[in-house]
């Protein structure tokens, strides 16, 4: 299942996705999750698995791979859904002791699970057709104002990426680790969430280990090559907002807010 989590993942291609300006997907993204926290009904978050849908299609990317990395939050949303339909007040429809399931309830954690495999396949999309060093320059530029009071736009920027960018190297050093305990016996899918969750601890301190060498090695690669920030770094390619850019924010700031408007 790990293997299964595409966020942080680059898919490389030539789409029109994938030829806009690193700023102008960090925006779209930013509005589409602003989008999807307004929309408070079905009919909006049908306009916004749409949008998902198109930008799959521009993309030219498999749905099976963007539905891939839906697996993993699957726990997360049946303990929200949960969560959400038996501890709303509305009209009761069951109810077993203190437990109440209620019709606003089910509503309500319905409309929940959606926002969050929409927000998460739309931030998907952005890693995967962004490179993570455009992705890297992209919030640079976007913070650059933010330099003349101090602000470390550079080193921000970087640490960003690169805990991005190590999200799949860690599933899949996490990955091996766990093949690597299941054949000496261990069982990290037997018992109840009790034992399931005590099984996972002789995975999280290698892991951990594995993460400090590679953070380590890292700083030291960039020391090495006397990497000393952003200050008079030069780039080799500049970042630059074409007429394709401004047209798609456009469109996409119209139609999110008519669609807020609308619904």
């Amino acid at each position: 299942m790990l293997t299964e989590i595409t966020l942080g993942q680059y898919v490389p291609g030539s789409s029109f996705l994938h030829r806009l300006d690193p700023r102008t997907k960090i925006g779209l993204t930013t509005a589409f999750v602003v989008l999807m926290f307004l929309i408070q009904t079905w009919w909006g978050f049908v306009v916004g698995a749409a949008m998902v849908a198109a930008a799959v299609a521009v993309a030219h990317l498999s749905p099976r791979w963007v539905l891939r990395g839906l697996r993993p939050i699957v726990v997360l949303i049946a303990i929200s859904s949960v969560l959400n339909a038996f501890w709303t007040e509305g009209h009761t429809i069951w109810q077993w002791g203190p437990l109440r399931l209620t019709a606003e309830g089910l509503n309500r954690a319905g409309l929940m699970g959606v926002r969050l495999i929409l927000l998460v396949a739309g931030a998907s999309i952005l890693t995967l057709t962004t490179s993570p060093i455009d992705l890297t320059d992209g919030l640079e530029r976007l913070m650059s104002p933010g330099k003349r009071f101090g602000f470390p736009a550079h080193e921000l920027a970087m640490m960003m990426t690169i805990a991005l960018r190590f999200v799949p190297t860690l599933i899949e050093e996490a990955d091996r680790i766990m093949k690597a305990q299941m054949a000496r016996g261990a069982a990290f899918d037997r018992g109840g969430m009790l034992a399931r969750a005590r099984a996972l601890v002789p995975l999280l301190v290698p892991l951990f280990v594995s993460a400090f060498r590679r953070a380590d090695e890292l700083a030291l690669a960039m020391e090495s090559r006397c990497y000393r920030g952003g200050e008079g770094r030069t780039r080799l390619r500049q970042l630059r907002m074409h007429a394709r850019d401004w047209a798609t924010l456009a469109a996409f700031l119209v139609a999110a807010a008519g669609v807020s408007v609308w619904l």
